[in-house]
């Protein structure tokens, strides 16, 4: 809905595997569709109800900038994507692309003349939940919950089989209709630079490294230039800027994104997993007569195989090392930065890098996030005791090797002197 997915014509061949994919969680434990969430969007429609806060309409924008101020997500963050991949695709094409602004929990989705804007927002039990907010004036504009036309696409392997989100890659022709036969990609830390961003506009600098970006495919299905998409600094001979919040679509902006995603995936996929397996083995201790709150053998692999998963999105395994620095276009990068809390010797993991890797230190931000704060104990304690392990250096899984001595020691004090049980940052 929000990013790179799906075209709506492959939407009902995917119907029956996404409900088939959903059914586990929309019973109990889990109760997707049923069970109250207290994201952001949820707070802030509570406080519209209430009269306690209000949205501002603007003529060329709608609600979009009102939204941004009270849900606290910075227009520096905005990136186009060109693709016709989205609820509103009749009104996206290279001429006219979607722009989608985030924060650390939101991801808001905008089309000029669109008929709504599109949120997904991260509710700490709960996943990804999905909404959208009615793009003409009201005197009490009001979010719509999604009742399950978004899962079609943002509940499958693609999402680690919950609801969630991703950044997708296609080979998009000259209208932003992507070419599916010819495949896409589902980028996060570990894609190559090569197989990113097709469909989307970036800008930024990044020496002689290629995307797809910027580009369409005209000759056959998968060739396209991408020499005269690289390093592009500004898209004024491509789009009309100033029909957007901002004229960028900024390269750093859209790393942290893929990141994120599939970071917010991973910890919701491992709340999902550790309530769903221990419901199961409590149900099985009433009829076995095992004592009350015994954990089975399959319940603790279940829980043991979420947490590796955790751990390893944590620490970027196997992210993709740059061959060439890379420099965003907005002020994405300084205020990100900005946003984090720093230890007593000035250092926040919310630090870049950008010359060999995404971030100075290589242990995701979201650890300091709601959502992972509201991971089960079962879980949450074996993420801290795996990671312990990693960063004094006793575990030296070669999956962990790019983690140097000095950069182990460095994590392992940012984390010491900043808790990572108190929320987001």
């Amino acid at each position: 809905m929000l990013f790179a997915t799906l075209a709506v014509g492959v939407l009902a061949s995917n119907l029956s595997t996404a409900t088939a994919q959903s059914s586990g969680f929309e019973r109990p434990p889990i109760n997707y569709m049923d069970a109250p969430v207290h994201d952001s969007v949820a707070k802030l429609n509570a406080r519209l109800a209430s009269g306690t806060a209000k949205l501002d309409y603007d003529e060329k924008f709608g609600y979009l900038q009102s939204a941004l101020q009270a849900l606290d997500v910075p227009i520096s963050s905005q990136m186009l994507v060109f693709s016709k991949t989205s609820l509103q695709l009749q009104r996206i094409s290279p001429r006219r692309p979607r722009a989608v602004y985030f924060n650390d929990d939101i991801y808001v989705g905008y089309c000029q003349r669109g008929d709504v804007l599109e949120f997904a927002v991260t509710d700490p039990q709960q996943g990804a939940v999905f909404y959208t907010l009615s793009q003409e004036e009201n005197e009490a504009p009001t979010f719509v919950r999604d009742r399950g036309q978004c899962l079609s696409c943002h509940a499958s392997s693609r999402t680690q089989n919950i609801p969630g989100y991703l950044v997708r890659s296609v080979y998009a022709d000259g209208a932003g209709r992507p070419k599916l036969g010819s495949g896409t990609f589902t980028t996060d830390h570990t894609s190559p630079f090569g197989e990113r961003w097709g469909g989307w506009y970036v800008t930024g600098t990044h020496g002689d490294m290629r995307h797809m970006g910027n580009t369409i495919c005209i000759e056959d299905e998968t060739t396209f230039d991408r020499e005269s998409g690289a390093n592009e600094i500004d898209l004024d001979d491509r789009i009309m800027t100033e029909n957007y919040l901002s004229p960028h679509s900024d390269l750093v902006a859209l790393m942290v994104l893929e990141h994120q995603t599939q970071m917010h995936n991973a910890i919701a996929a491992a709340n999902y997993e550790t309530r769903q397996a221990l419901h199961q083995s409590f149900q099985m201790n009433e009829l076995l007569e095992r004592p009350e709150g015994t954990i089975s053998d399959s319940a603790n692999r279940r829980i043991d195989a979420t947490a590796n998963n955790v751990v390893r999105y944590l620490l970027m395994c196997d992210e993709f090392t740059l061959t060439s620095p890379v420099s965003g276009t907005s002020d994405f990068a300084t205020e990100f930065a900005a946003r984090g809390r720093r230890d007593a010797k000035g250092r926040s993991l919310r630090e870049f890098d950008l010359q060999t890797r995404l971030f100075r230190y290589p242990c995701s931000y979201l650890i300091h996030s709601d959502a992972f704060a509201a991971l089960p104990k079962e879980c949450k304690s074996r993420v801290m005791t795996k990671l312990d392990a990693i960063l004094s250096g006793r575990d030296q899984s070669p999956e962990f090797q790019l983690l140097t001595p000095e950069l182990r020691s460095e994590i392992r004090d940012i984390l010491k002197s900043i808790s990572v049980t108190s929320g987001a940052s």
